[in-house]
């Protein structure tokens, strides 16, 4: 396999990113707060952009603030974050909006044991995304009026 068809066939994390402040406050605002081992993590449905449709594709963001040390440790923690996220970025569920805030104990623990909690996580979203769905789904419609 040649180098160019090597990182067409790598997945990407460009397009999956949640990138505007007003998403990660919208999400903060509708989801809950859940915690996990290294890390919190909030799951938000994604509501319609200024033109009315849906964003394509489920996004996923990342935050890492100034008290998980300096610039460097913050993205060493970053990169391992993305990585390990980016192999598997088809267990992220559709039409939602994750926001994944690791801690410090993120920088040394085995990546492997990173990429499985990773993984539990976004195992557990896609079940609170599908369970919220069908609640959804059997909810009596309200009567419309003439």
């Amino acid at each position: 396999m040649s180098t160019q068809s090597k990182s067409i066939a790598r997945n990407s994390m460009a397009g999956v990113r949640l990138r505007k402040h007003a998403d990660y406050q919208r999400a903060y605002a509708t989801a809950r707060k859940r915690q996990s081992d290294s890390m919190s993590w909030f799951l938000a449905p994604q509501t319609a952009q200024k033109d009315g449709s849906l964003p394509d594709r489920p996004r996923i963001g990342l935050t890492v603030g100034k008290v998980l040390g300096k610039a460097h440790d913050r993205n060493r923690i970053k990169r391992r974050m993305r990585e390990a996220l980016r192999r598997h970025t088809g267990l992220i569920p559709a039409g939602h909006d994750l926001i994944l805030h690791p801690r410090r104990t993120v920088l040394t623990i085995e990546f492997a044991k990173l990429e499985a909690e990773v993984v539990r996580i976004l195992q557990q979203a896609t079940a609170e995304a599908a369970r919220k769905a069908a609640q959804t789904m059997s909810a009596p419609q309200p009567a419309q009026q003439p």
